[in-house]
């Protein structure tokens, strides 16, 4: 289809405002899709998307619609993740757009996310339709949505459209409105192949499977092309564009969305972000703004049975094919046993993995303490990154320690901002700035370390405020703290997958909390248990678990004293040699409370 008639376009918007919703509205309108086939969340093919109602991996699909002028035209929606995990996936899906809709629940009205996504659509140049979607809802407040988004983008509240994506009115205005509003692609067929891999998949059959947006050029079967971040060279097998499933096509031509299949064998070779040019294209272009997904929190997995280490090992590999953010190397713990290393783009991500390999695998797995990349700058003046708090080199060594921090938005009601200030404050966070938003809502801005908002800061937030504050952030780099490793003993020995790296001030309360949460926990054994909370030598809080007492005396009756001193005295060193040789099995819910512990 000629350039002129192709739309590429995203929908952004908060979680739960609608997307997937809107996007099987227009699947249906424009007869992509038959009664027949349609359900709900028709893009989200994974158990866990519909059962969480989140959009977990982005998709695409391509749409003809015959508009009110006679002419037919191409729609290709981009869809995106609806998570902050997943941001920069989303980054990369609008920049392979030329216009995004804006969808703002009519009973929810603006929130964080909302405008997180819209700094991006107007950073890449989108040209942003705004859509008031819900507004069947009783609860809806149209009127007053449509006049918050009219102050946010600076246009008249005539521009902006109001859908029910359940119900399907105001679907139609809207399709024609993308056709008018948003502009064709630019580029030409005939010069050099340009073309963005926004995402990838992996077949186990074909290899991994580029997603791609055509900047310039044309991409035809039997094609040699590289990767430019990897310098690899394969030879195109299929090309096509993407209905409910993939449909081959000859050749896609510039301002075309579609799908590569070349024999790739590792999904690693088709980074997000990167370019794929033609092999022997001498200049090598990139396209702007390609970067390696880097992980941002890491947790141990270990199987619950020691023998399901290589079950978890393959599991963790096979997953990687579908997910190229999925990072893991072995470690082993002298509390857990073997296990891996993993690195997420985030907590949700985390939760996601961890329960696909227990659904998927038939795995019962441990997760420890989430942690961030620390950078602990030497004495010597060496920078070392700890993703384990066990690797943490000794105090006596460290000149400083470097923590992550983002810049998070928070929009709340006014009347909770004192409740949300000092949630702020109790987690390090520094405040920034605020704006009011509207006659009873405001955005506070603020720094805050990602260590601290990583287990349950969410969840306080929507506790504290009772439901109405919604919260976003982006990584704004490395600041230096008073950090230190706090050690958690058992019998005087460290149980590595406890050890966890916090601030000094909170090192006492967290410390304290543990040991006694082990205490309540760990079963009584036949000899003393000493749990204690550490920092290097020093001890900041101690519990003991008192031995079981078998009265080896009850067979004694009448005699000498003696008889009976004699058989406590072997049953106290009998204790004593015990506790020298006996091992205390740490209770998997011991770390399942350490997710619920606040800092």
């Amino acid at each position: 289809m000629e350039k002129h008639h192709i739309r590429n376009f995203c929908i952004i918007a908060h979680i739960d405002h609608g997307k997937s919703t809107l996007a099987d509205r227009l699947l249906e309108f424009t007869g992509t899709i038959t009664a027949k086939e349609m359900r709900d969340q028709v893009l989200d093919d994974m158990p866990l998307e519909r059962e969480r109602g989140i959009t977990i991996k982005s998709h695409a699909i391509t749409m003809e619609h015959t508009a009110g002028d006679g002419k037919t035209y191409e729609l290709n929606l981009i869809d995106t993740p609806g998570h902050v995990d997943f941001t920069y996936e989303v980054s990369r899906s609008l920049a392979a757009c030329e216009g995004a809709v804006l969808l703002v629940d009519a009973s929810q009205g603006i929130e964080a996310q909302t405008i997180s996504n819209l700094h991006m659509a107007l950073e890449n140049g989108l040209s942003v339709i705004p859509v008031v979607n819900k507004i069947d809802m009783r609860a809806a407040r149209v009127a007053e949505v449509k006049g918050e988004m009219s102050g946010l983008l600076g246009i008249s509240e005539d521009e902006i459209l109001e859908v029910s994506a359940k119900e399907g009115m105001g679907v139609d205005r809207l399709l024609e409105a993308m056709i008018e509003r948003i502009p064709p692609p630019e580029g030409e067929s005939g010069n050099r192949l340009r073309a963005l891999i926004f995402d990838s998949s992996f077949d186990r059959y074909r290899g991994a499977i580029a997603y791609i947006r055509i900047f310039e050029g044309t991409l035809t079967a039997g094609m040699s092309i590289r990767f430019l971040s990897t310098g690899s060279v394969y030879e195109v097998m299929e090309t096509g564009v993407f209905r409910l499933g993939m449909s081959p096509r000859p050749k896609l031509l510039a301002g075309a969305v579609g799908y590569v299949i070349a024999g790739i064998k590792n999904i690693t070779e088709a980074n997000v972000g990167d370019t794929v040019a033609e092999a022997d294209d001498p200049s090598r272009r990139p396209l702007p703004g390609y970067s390696r997904v880097k992980p941002m929190v890491y947790s141990g997995m270990y199987p619950t049975d020691g023998e399901n280490s290589e079950v978890l090992r393959d599991a963790l590999l096979k997953l990687r094919f579908n997910d190229a953010s999925l990072t893991f190397e072995p470690e082993t713990s002298r509390a857990l046993g073997f296990g891996f290393r993993c690195g997420f783009l985030g907590l949700l991500h985390m939760e996601i993995v961890q329960e696909r390999l227990e659904r998927e695998y038939d795995l019962n797995l441990i997760a420890t303490v989430p942690s961030v990349r620390y950078k602990a700058v030497l004495t010597d003046g060496t920078l070392r990154e700890v993703e384990n708090p066990i690797d943490l080199p000794d105090s006596h060594t460290i000149e400083c320690i470097e923590e992550p921090y983002v810049d998070a938005q928070i929009i709340t009601p006014i009347e909770y901002m004192d409740v949300v200030m000092r949630l702020v404050k109790d987690r390090r966070g520094v405040y920034k700035h605020s704006e009011m938003l509207d006659s009873i809502r405001t955005m506070i801005s603020c720094d805050l370390p990602l260590a601290e908002i990583l287990v349950d800061f969410h969840d306080r937030i929507k506790s504290l405020t009772k439901g109405f504050a919604s919260f976003d952030y982006d990584f704004g780099g490395y600041k230096t703290g008073d950090l230190i490793r706090l050690d958690i003993l058992v019998n005087g020995e460290a149980v590595d997958a406890l050890s966890v790296i916090v601030h000094r001030e909170k090192a006492f309360r967290w410390g304290k909390r543990i040991v006694e949460k082990l205490k309540d926990l760990i079963p009584r054994q036949l000899f003393q248990v000493v749990l204690q909370a550490a920092i290097g030598s020093r001890v900041v809080a101690r519990e003991s678990i008192s031995p079981l007492k078998k009265n080896v005396t009850a067979k004694c009756y009448g005699g000498d004293v003696t008889r009976k001193r004699k058989l406590l005295e072997r049953q106290r060193e009998g204790k004593k040699r015990m506790k020298s040789v006996g091992r205390v099995s740490i209770p998997q819910e011991a770390f399942l409370y350490l997710l619920k512990v606040e800092r």
